[in-house]
């Protein structure tokens, strides 16, 4: 196979294809499909993927040489080059952009750290590892949670699917949470018991905060060095260490970010995603591939079975269960009904007629007795605040005209009680604010950030803490004890034993975001906040 088939590294739509190469005599043995090489292309040395090896080419002319194999590491399975390609078809975009996104950059320390993988090697590693694989699948359910499964028995299909990974039948599944779930177990079980057929898995969470409670939730259950955490935070040495111990076999799991949708995993059963209504789970970079798609199609192609999981149900995870491709996992309406909590809305018409400051009020009666109950009763508070910051946005007092900046109109804020009005877009200080349209000098607050709304819930209860969590420090977990805890939304941290009420305040603003979605995401913020609730 004296021919090698290469995808040269250009942003170039119309150059989207394979050229042929001839492979030199010194690396003839080295230079095999998966492995980086460096080509002369165009009158330039670019970086290339070796696809494949052919015996012949179907140009007429001269073929080049490869310049250089930068390393033997077969880095690109066939599995992930097919998934790629597939990839780059579905969002019109060039294969060397999405082997970018599939594939880390080379750290050459890492690399070294272990040989090459042997596949005869590996081949025999997985049979003999066979029998281990099921042996812990069984002593997963022995260390499981509740009836053994991770929670999948308060599901009538949960058990089911578990039995359907163990059997390697790839079922296909679309999973509605109850509130209080640990979701991270119930995932884990699901790993295991796919693990237990002799099978791999690839799992992808929206953030790091999710990540850690996966990973913690896989130690639990398969043991120590069964899998790895591939995140794009990790930094390049860590990371790469991580992606090679999935390409070399050595691992049959991988969970982490986005960054892990491309993992390659051999023998691959089962793919799954946690609230694929994240934006998080959407690539930034060309072609934008959604982690979502990218899994599913990465499931039809490889023939594994799917689980799409959160509190809240998509648009597309609806339409996968409408069409007939996958099939839901949800409770009982009665087991529904016991593990929901109660939801109380303020702006009501029986609680207006009770209370009519309730439809201007920050902390309206019922919310406030709700928060001074669950505190009474040793439990936390969770405070979902749609805004950051202080005071985000301002306005009038005489005519109700919002403030903006002189110099580029911009929305002007507070950011503290104190500090003069400011501008959010060239961050300009207008100490002197002159209403364009009354000429009024005296400023209220439009918005209200998390951190006026802490402020102020710690002068309403002056004997509970309050903690905060949002853009500036993130909070993963808080202690079960009484305190007021401050979330914007997607940060709120996991309270032990649950949180004694869950306030959703300023939920108008969440409503009215400029977003053809933004119905579905609030009602997707709102459900994993209440999820938290006891």
């Amino acid at each position: 196979m004296p021919v090698a088939r290469v995808c040269v590294d250009v942003p170039l739509a119309h150059l989207d294809r394979p050229f042929d190469y001839l492979v030199p005599a010194d690396v003839e043995e080295t230079a095999l499909p998966g492995t980086r090489v460096r080509v002369r292309f165009a009158g330039q040395l670019v970086d290339g993927w070796l696809l494949d090896r052919v015996d012949s080419s179907g140009h007429d002319g001269k073929l080049a040489f490869l310049e250089r194999l930068v390393s033997p590491e077969r880095v690109l399975t066939p599995e992930v080059a097919r998934l790629a390609r597939a990839v780059a078809d579905r969002y019109s975009g060039n294969l060397a952009d999405v082997l970018r996104l599939a594939v880390p950059p080379r750290h050459a320390r890492a690399e070294q750290t272990t040989p090459p993988r042997d596949l005869a090697d590996v081949a025999a590693r997985n049979g003999a590892e066979g029998g281990d694989n099921r042996k812990i699948a069984e002593s997963s359910a022995e260390r499981g949670v509740g009836d053994g499964d991770g929670g999948w028995g308060d599901y009538p299909a949960g058990s089911g699917f578990l039995r359907a990974l163990a059997e390697e039948r790839g079922p296909r599944a679309v999973w509605s949470a109850l509130p209080g779930t640990d979701w991270a177990a119930a995932y884990a079980h699901a790993i295991a018991a796919t693990v237990g057929a002799g099978r791999g898995a690839v799992a992808v969470v929206a953030d790091a905060r999710d990540l850690d409670r996966l990973d913690t939730a896989l130690s639990a259950v398969l043991g120590p060095g069964r899998h790895v955490a591939l995140s794009a935070a990790l930094g390049p040495a860590k990371r790469y260490r991580a992606f090679l111990a999935a390409s070399r076999g050595q691992v049959p799991v991988v969970v982490g970010t986005r960054a892990a949708m491309f993992a390659p995993v051999e023998r691959l059963g089962l793919v799954a995603i946690w609230d694929d209504g994240d934006d998080l789970h959407a690539e930034p970079r060309a072609p934008y591939p959604h982690a979502r798609e990218v899994l599913l199609t990465r499931a039809q192609l490889a023939d594994a079975a799917v689980l799409v999981g959160g509190y809240a149900r998509t648009g597309e995870a609806q339409q996968l269960v409408e069409t007939g491709w996958a099939r839901e996992i949800v409770a009982s309406r009665a087991t529904l009904r016991a593990r929901t909590p109660a939801v109380r809305p303020t702006g009501d018409d029986p609680q207006l007629a009770r209370d009519p400051a309730a439809a201007t009020a920050r902390l309206p009666s019922l919310a406030w007795d709700a928060a001074r109950a669950a505190l009474k009763a040793d439990a936390p508070v969770l405070v979902q605040v749609p805004r950051r910051g202080y005071l985000p946005a301002v306005a009038c007092v005489d005519c109700r005209t919002p403030a903006r900046c002189a110099h580029c109109a911009g929305p002007l804020a507070l950011r503290s009680a104190n500090a003069p009005p400011a501008c959010r877009w060239c961050g300009r200080v207008t100490a002197a604010y002159t209403c364009p349209t009354c000429g009024g000098r005296r400023l209220r607050a439009a918005v209200v950030g998390a951190r006026r709304t802490a402020e102020e819930l710690g002068r309403a209860f002056p004997g509970a803490p309050v903690r905060t969590s949002g853009r500036d420090e993130v909070l993963a977990a808080v202690p079960g004890g009484a305190a007021l805890v401050v979330a914007t939304p997607g940060a709120e941290p996991v309270a032990d034993g649950g949180y004694g009420a869950v306030l959703l305040l300023d939920t108008w603003a969440m409503l009215t975001r400029a977003d053809l979605r933004a119905g579905e995401e609030a009602l997707r913020r709102w459900m994993a906040a209440a999820a938290l609730a006891r």
